[in-house]
Formats: C-alpha cells, sequence, structure tokens
C-alpha cells in the first residue's frame, strides 16, 4: 500500500476509538440522581417516519441513481514508465508548471534508487461502447505500459491514442466491446450552487469512489506558470478530489459528463475544498479530435488578453465590465492580418458573448484552424466588427493567451525608469520595434510592486498613449495631478498586458 495512504488509514484509527467511545456515553443510557442512590435508564430512539424524512430519502434514491449508472464506466489506470521527465511518482513536482499548492492527482509509487522505471494511478472515464477512454494527458504521459482495470474488476492493456498537451488530456483504447459509456453534459451551462458527483480512485487504493459537492465556481482561468497559452475555463467544485482521482469524471445531477477532474489546490497535497476540473466543452472537442486523428490543432489568433474589470472599464470608454482587452498583437499573425488594435476589447466571438479573457482564449484554443470568424470589439467605446481567419497554433507561436492582472524609484508609483538602451534590450531579450521606458527599480510595498512591476519590464503606455522614452512616462505621469487610477501597458518575459495603478496620495 502507498505511504500516503498508510497514513490516511492510520489516523482513521486513531479517531475511530475516541469516536466509538464518546458514543457509548452519549447514546447509550441516560444517568440520574435521586432518592435512594444513582439509577439508570435505558432507552432507544425511535425512528423517524417516512413522511419526516421523504425530501432526504429522496435525495439519497437520487444520488444512488446517478452513481449506479455512472460507476460502470469509470476506470483505473495503472502506467508504467521510464524516466524522471515527467515524473509520475507521489512527489511534490509532478508536473512541471504548476505553481506551488497545485497537486496533480496520483496515488503514484516510485521506485527509490530505481528512478528508471516509474509507477502511477489515475482514472478515467469510458466514452465509447468500443473502448475509447479519456482520461488526464499527465496521467499516461511517458507510459510504456497502461492496464486499465473495469468496474467489473477485469483488468485490460489499453494502447495510447493521442495526448494533447495543451489541454493536459489524453485518449486510451481498450480491446472490448459492449462497454458502460457516460454520456456528454454541456459544461457551458453549469451554475455555481449547481450539484455534482466526482469518480475515480483516491489514492490509487480506493477504486470507483463517488464524492458529492456543488459547483464552487466556473470559468475558473488557467493556472499553469510554465505556459500561459494553455487555456483556462477550469469548473471549481467541493466534491472531495484525491490523489489518483486525476482524469476521473465529474458529472451533474442526469449522469452527464460535464468534466474530468484534474489538479487541486492544497497545501498537504490531499483535498482541502477546491478541487478543478477540464470543463466537458473542451474534454469533447480534445477527445473526438485524438480519436479521429491522434492529435489536436488549436486554433491560433497571436493575441494576449486581460479581462476588463470595474478598475479598467473606463481607460476603453466601457459602459460595463464586460469583455476582453487585446494587450498584446504579434506580428504576421491571423489578428494583425486581420485588423485588430492593441487596446480593442473583444465582446463576441461568432455572435457569442465574451465576459473575459479566459472565455475567449478557450474558444478559440476549440477552432478548427482556417476557419472564418467575425469579432464583435469596442474600439475607444465604439463598435466595429473584425473578419479575420483562425491560424493554427504551434508549439512556437502564440495563442490567445489571458494575461490578467490589476498590475510604477520613487514619486507616487515606487518606481525608477530609464530609456530601453540597446544594452537593456539585450539583457531582457526584447525585441528590435520596442520601444517603452525600462524600469529599473521597485520600492517595496509601492504602488509598483502591489501591481507586480519588476526591474526589467517595459513600460509601452500611459492611459493609452506611447511612450517610447523615461522622459516621456515621467511628463505622462506628472500630469496625473489629482492623483487618479493609472492604466499602463507593459511588456514582461515577451508579453503585453494592461496594469492598473493606485497612485500613493503623496509623493515619497
Amino acid at each position: 500500500m502507498h505511504t500516503t495512504t498508510n497514513k490516511l488509514v492510520s489516523n482513521s484509527k486513531k479517531l475511530i476509538i475516541p469516536a466509538a467511545i464518546a458514543g457509548a456515553f452519549t447514546l447509550g443510557a441516560a444517568i440520574f440522581v435521586g432518592n435512594g442512590g444513582v439509577h439508570a435508564a435505558a432507552f432507544t430512539a425511535s425512528p423517524l417516519d417516512d413522511h419526516s424524512v421523504s425530501a432526504l430519502t429522496s435525495l439519497d434514491q437520487a444520488m444512488e441513481s446517478v452513481a449506479s449508472r455512472v460507476t460502470p464506466a469509470v476506470v483505473n489506470i495503472a502506467v508504467t514508465s521510464k524516466g524522471q521527465q515527467h515524473d509520475i511518482a507521489d512527489s511534490d513536482d509532478q508536473l512541471q508548471g504548476l505553481p506551488p499548492g497545485f497537486a496533480q492527482f496520483f496515488g503514484g509509487r516510485g521506485v527509490p534508487q530505481q528512478p528508471q522505471i516509474e509507477h502511477g494511478i489515475g482514472s478515467g472515464v469510458i466514452i465509447s461502447p468500443d473502448g475509447y477512454i479519456v482520461t488526464n494527458g499527465h496521467v499516461v504521459d511517458g507510459s510504456t505500459e497502461i492496464k486499465v482495470t473495469l468496474h467489473d474488476r477485469r483488468v485490460l492493456s489499453a494502447k495510447l491514442i493521442g495526448t494533447d498537451k495543451l489541454t493536459d488530456l489524453a485518449v486510451v483504447k481498450v480491446s472490448a466491446n459492449d462497454l458502460p459509456s457516460i454520456a456528454w453534459g454541456d459544461s457551458s451551462k453549469l451554475q455555481p450552487g449547481q450539484t455534482v458527483l466526482a469518480f475515480g480512485s483516491p489514492f490509487g487504493y480506493f477504486q470507483f469512489s463517488v464524492t458529492r459537492g456543488i459547483v464552487s465556481a466556473v470559468d475558473r482561468p488557467n493556472p499553469y506558470s510554465d505556459d500561459p497559452r494553455k487555456p483556462g475555463g477550469f469548473i471549481q467544485t467541493d466534491a472531495a478530489i484525491n490523489p489518483g482521482n486525476s482524469g476521473g469524471a465529474l458529472v451533474n445531477s442526469h449522469g452527464e459528463l460535464v468534466g474530468i477532474n484534474t489538479f487541486i489546490i492544497s497545501n498537504s497535497g490531499s483535498f482541502a475544498g477546491a478541487g478543478f476540473a477540464i470543463p466537458s466543452q473542451i474534454v469533447r472537442s480534445t477527445a473526438e479530435q485524438l480519436m479521429k486523428h491522434g492529435k489536436v490543432d488549436h486554433g491560433y489568433l497571436g493575441i494576449s488578453l486581460n479581462d476588463v474589470t470595474p478598475a479598467n472599464a473606463h481607460f476603453f470608454n466601457l459602459q460595463e465590465a464586460s469583455g476582453a482587452i487585446v494587450s498584446q498583437i504579434t506580428p504576421d499573425s491571423p489578428a494583425s492580418k486581420g485588423g485588430l488594435h492593441t487596446g480593442d476589447v473583444i465582446t463576441q466571438i461568432n455572435g457569442q458573448k465574451i465576459a473575459n479573457g479566459s472565455a475567449l482564449q478557450v474558444a478559440v484554443s476549440q477552432i478548427t484552424p482556417g476557419t472564418n470568424i467575425s469579432l464583435n470589439v469596442l474600439r475607444d467605446g465604439k463598435p466595429a466588427t473584425i473578419n479575420l481567419t483562425v491560424g493554427q497554433f504551434q508549439k512556437n507561436t502564440d495563442l490567445a493567451e489571458n494575461a490578467n492582472g490589476d498590475a510604477p524609484q520613487g514619486g507616487k508609483l515606487g518606481l525608477a525608469v530609464s530609456d530601453l538602451t540597446p544594452e537593456a534590450r539585450q539583457q531582457i531579450n526584447a525585441p528590435d520595434e520596442l520601444r517603452g521606458a525600462i524600469v529599473q527599480n521597485v520600492r517595496p510595498a509601492s504602488p509598483a510592486e502591489d501591481a507586480g512591476l519588476q526591474p526589467g519590464d517595459v513600460i509601452l503606455e500611459v492611459d493609452r498613449h506611447p511612450t517610447q522614452s523615461a522622459s516621456q512616462f515621467v511628463d505622462r505621469i506628472h500630469q496625473n495631478t489629482s492623483g487618479n487610477d493609472l492604466l499602463l501597458l507593459v511588456w514582461s518575459r515577451g508579453n503585453a498586458s494592461y496594469r492598473t495603478i493606485h497612485p500613493e496620495s503623496q509623493n515619497g
């Protein structure tokens, strides 16, 4: 048994004994003192009638019905792999690029002193009767052997059909027919508070488990620090998810697949109330392409994005805080050729409303390259329509990136800037066409630090006005005599994003 599982079992045994003792005192007898000594009167509480608990029993029956239908379509996946580049053993760095606090879901069993051979455990969902199974890409990444345990306890060898690193999804196939499969649900209709069930094999030991909870939130942004091009849109749930649940099903009250469990946020590595699933909107289209072609072609615009927020909306002459702000455009990209401008606010794509940058990012990634699309934009508050052709995402190109953040020595902003010299440009690997003021120092606990500015960042605009030198930047800041918020366009490590800055009331 895996060491993590041993620890959990051990802890549970320690808790069982005190609980049993407490039960003996609270449920066993009523003790009272009367004339002539101490008397004990045993009693048994009578059960509630059906009418009193009808709501609870109806809920139980509904959840039992969902579980009985879904569980046969959930599988346990055991993987053998070679090498440490993609470590599926139980460690803190199971998947490169996840920020601190994000734990992937393996009940892995690494082999000490033998890093060449590794074993991992995850979950999967049967999506067709002829044996196609969807799971997380990190569950099967680097695999040399895949074994699938079905609900009827049969263990079958599986073939890897394909993986998609951008979405962290994969499809494997077993040679079998007439398997129980799960129906697709529409994740775009999920609402916070809605009941969901999570299925999988927590810790790789407790196979075919089910937990119940609610949708805590939808459209959570991409947490992957290694690649901002990876789409977000994650479903957050408080249905208990633990290591080993990766690739398992998240279903709605109709038993429809609305998500694939993929990561948790936890200081301990175990469930702490926040689990996340890839929405079926992404899972279905990715799985279908993998089944048909063995790979996925993602759409590509060549832009970076910010969310519209109440803090920055007025800088773009917007009446409501909704939409995705174009903060950077890659030269010779579909966005550049189609006429998009930095500062455009995209409100719709093919008539579908875009609430924020993450929503646009997800939508673009699922569009087939070569497709003609129509974007509704607001340019300085005035509506416009942009028609362009979606390109194909390549490893070394930019997708629609969501670079969110309300993120300027001295003065009201707490920073020092200088001209972007050829030497400085070389140090930060800035492109030749980049023009702006480079940040030299940032004062601790200043508005600039609060906004996430760092030495080496380049300020391109102040309040939508280009800033091509340090003196222009200073002039723009001095014009803000009323102390209003400032909107900066900042280039940082190859990506530009808008930052809303709240100046201090006094110079310092």
